[in-house]
């Protein structure tokens, strides 16, 4: 397996398990928790699929000479951009989704990568922790 299948797999599973988790706080939290619930599943699936197709398109195009690279992930930007917009309008107009759960669950995946990437790196706390007169 290469890195990034790696990588994905990873962030894949911290989405799954954040997912999970909110889930079972809504069912805490809220008299009605069904549309909460369903919201958070749908916009993480739908999140995840965006975002295992933006790793497809970017393995593709670097194979690709650099003009068709990027019309080929224009073109791909386009239609993720397109799917989100599209669940998005789906949640506002469904009466069984939250509109404000799916939106949480398709940002879910870019929490998991900043929080992952940027909180987990030591050098960031040193840089943050570091005094001026250290200098």
């Amino acid at each position: 397996m290469t890195k990034t299948y790696e990588l994905e797999v990873k962030i894949i599973k911290w989405v799954l398990i954040i997912m999970c988790g909110l889930i079972a706080v809504t069912f805490f939290i809220f008299k009605n928790p069904k549309p909460w619930a369903l919201g958070y599943a749908f916009g993480s699936l739908i999140g995840i699929l965006n975002f295992i197709h933006l790793g497809k398109t970017i393995e593709r195009a670097v194979t690709m000479n650099p003009g068709r690279a990027q019309s080929y992930t224009s073109s791909r930007y386009m239609l993720r951009y397109l799917t989100t917009g599209v669940v998005i309008a789906i949640s506002l107009r469904a009466d069984h989704l939250n509109g404000m759960a799916v939106i949480i669950g398709l940002l879910l995946v870019k929490f998991v990568i900043f929080s992952t990437q940027v909180f987990n790196s030591k050098e960031y706390f040193k840089r943050i922790f570091k005094r001026r007169e250290d200098d």
